[in-house]
């Protein structure tokens, strides 16, 4: 098995071709995308390829060690809204052709008008498990 980060984009990405931002849909279209990711994300646990997955807030700060016995520092450079992720979804699975699958089937999400998003999904693969980031 191996894990894959699936990433969901305010803006950074290529358009999706149903690109009506989320602030502009109804309630009803925000709980549909809601649900099918909830479904999805169930669908996956069954089979034992979900990990884990959370949608994030637009609003962030940046933050920079700033040397021993200082504060971090915790002002700019900020990114614009549209590089900021949106959220995430770690899938474990057999193979990256698997995770590919997966993608495409959550970059179907409905979006306004209850018409899926076809949005581009960021497929990142962890650093395979000999690799370690402290070697």
């Amino acid at each position: 098995m191996a894990k894959y980060l699936l990433l969901k984009h305010y803006r950074g990405a290529p358009a999706p071709i149903n690109d009506a931002p989320m602030d502009q849909w109804t309630p009803e279209e925000i709980s549909a995308h809601v649900q099918y990711m909830n479904d999805f994300a169930a669908r996956l646990e069954k089979t034992g390829e979900f990990v884990d997955g959370q949608a994030l807030a637009p609003e962030g700060t940046w933050v920079r060690y700033d040397g021993e016995g200082r504060p971090p520092v915790t002002d700019g450079p900020f990114a614009e809204t549209k590089d900021l992720i949106a959220g995430w979804m770690v899938i474990d699975v057999d193979s990256y052709e698997r995770a590919l699958e997966l993608a495409g089937e959550l970059s179907a999400a409905p979006g306004a008008g209850g018409k899926p998003i076809h949005e581009w999904l960021e497929l990142r693969p962890f650093l395979a498990e000999h690799c370690s980031v402290t070697e």
